[in-house]
């Protein structure tokens, strides 16, 4: 373990994202909203910091190893949530605790867009903009951005994108990593232009289009509203809402390759991609059916809005229009249960992602012919492609982990003293990075203890680095020469 390595990259990574706190002093200055100098005040002590950190460690130039990798990752992501949280402490106009910072400050990063906040509407635009932009940052994930950046300060990346990006497949689009991230961001970067200029055109302000594009691109789920798409009540936005959704639960790697070979085949042939949209008008036309049971003929925008309500729930996005909140019982908890399964990998949706789910299916159906069948010889295949036997053994076991940790921090949940409904929505909304919950967390978190906010903010971070980045960290194994 190159431990003097692990604190130069954290102090780099640290300066790094101080850099990311210039945007908001910009839109602080340009809105006149008396948060530049807690936005400055936060800078200078990122900054600091990471130097403090870098300093010592600075001739430490050795080789990373992937445990080195995989511990970065993790101390990033708890280092990185503590200090962007400082804007949020240091405000004014917020005046919160800590312990609400911070849960903030992990839920923007993560993507998860759960809020302790219970007036969006009066916040100052320059924290308006950090919240959507923390989202947009931990999005695609900054430590990808940072493995484009380092070798240029002379720390090699492999490692680190290796224990960061999601999903048991790891698709390296170029020969060169530090080329692969950088084509990843460029991809990320044109969505979100386009998706703004869309949200613009479709109706929202110049602002709102902005701060929307950073949350839909990164599948986040924070708004600058406190009725979140509600507020607008406009079905074309809506419906760019729905396609930019969509697409950014796709692989990335697809959006590259249509893009660099100028032809949708990319999409045609990726099997995962099928069932993902499959399971998306699953989601919707059971969304629609449902609700037209329950209610007089629905119009052509009412389908809009119902479709999009099945599409943020289900795809982990987790924003929210007036059909959210007027639902109980089934149709909240199917699209509960429809975000464990997420997006894509190489996306930037939560859950267990797609891929996962189709091979548990395929390895469950294929237990199910050797009853019958007991020396046959079956193979599970995604499209063409055989799939290795340690591939399945390993999805197998991250869905195990998975569960033991689900009812692990329902239980720690329950034991605080939540019914049960509001401790399993919160789980599932947090480990899915999907955000709104049921029950006492149908609205906000604001009025849940600072005990179990401090739980779920643990419970999304294990979410976003996928469970094993995380727990790997507390085997033994790991920490042995």
């Amino acid at each position: 373990m190159q431990i003097k390595s692990v604190i130069r990259i954290l102090g780099l990574l640290l300066m790094l994202f101080s850099l990311a706190i210039i945007p908001p002093i910009i839109v602080s200055m340009i809105y006149q909203d008396g948060e530049t100098w807690s936005f400055f005040y936060a800078l200078i002590l990122i900054f600091v910091s990471g130097l403090l950190l870098w300093l010592p460690a600075m001739q430490a130039k050795r080789d990373l190893k992937l445990r080195d990798g995989f511990l970065i990752v993790v101390l990033f992501w708890f280092v990185l949530s503590t200090f962007a949280s400082l804007p949020m402490i240091l405000s004014e106009s917020l005046s919160i605790s800590i312990t609400n910072a911070l849960f903030e400050s992990v839920s923007g990063l993560t993507t998860t867009g759960a809020t302790i906040i219970n007036d969006i509407d009066s916040l100052p635009e320059s924290i308006l903009f950090y919240r959507q932009y923390l989202q947009w940052l931990g999005g695609l994930g900054i430590i990808v951005l940072a493995v484009a950046v380092l070798p240029m300060l002379g720390v090699g990346g492999m490692q680190l994108y290796k224990a960061e990006v999601a999903g048991p497949i790891k698709n390296k689009i170029t020969p060169r990593i530090t080329e692969t991230a950088k084509w990843l961001w460029a991809v990320y970067l044109t969505m979100t232009f386009l998706c703004g200029i869309s949200y613009y055109f479709a109706g929202m302000s110049v602002f709102d289009s902005i701060c929307h594009s950073f949350s839909t691109i990164a599948i986040g789920g924070f708004s600058t509203h406190n009725e979140s798409f509600g507020f607008y009540d406009n079905q074309w936005i809506e419906l760019v809402a729905i396609f930019f959704m969509i697409a950014a639960c796709l692989n990335f790697s697809l959006h590259y390759l249509a893009f660099k070979n100028k032809s949708i085949s990319p999409y045609k042939e990726n099997k995962e991609a099928y069932f993902f949209i499959f399971l998306t008008l699953l989601i919707s036309l059971l969304t629609i059916f449902y609700i037209n049971n329950y209610s007089e003929e629905m119009n052509i925008k009412d389908i809009i809005r119902n479709i999009f309500y099945a599409v943020s729930i289900s795809t982990t996005t987790g924003f929210t229009n007036s059909n959210y909140y007027s639902y109980v019982g089934f149709l909240p908890l199917l699209l509960i249960l429809f975000s464990f399964v997420g997006g894509c990998a190489g996306s930037t949706a939560g859950g267990m992602k797609v891929i996962r789910v189709m091979l548990l299916l395929k390895q469950g159906y294929r237990e199910l012919i050797r009853l019958v069948h007991p020396n046959s010889k079956i193979k599970v295949k995604v499209g063409n492609t055989p799939i290795n036997e340690r591939t399945l053994e390993t999805i197998w076991g991250f869905f195990a982990i998975y569960v033991f940790v689900f009812l692990t921090v329902l239980l720690l949940l329950m034991l605080s003293g939540l019914d049960f409904l509001t401790s399993f929505s919160a789980v599932a909304a947090t480990i899915n990075n999907l955000g709104p919950g049921q029950g006492e967390v149908l609205y906000n978190y604001a009025d849940i203890s600072d005990i179990n906010k401090w739980i779920l903010s643990f419970s999304m971070i294990v979410g976003r680095l996928e469970i094993f980045t995380l727990l790997v960290i507390f085997t033994p194994d790991f920490w042995k020469k």
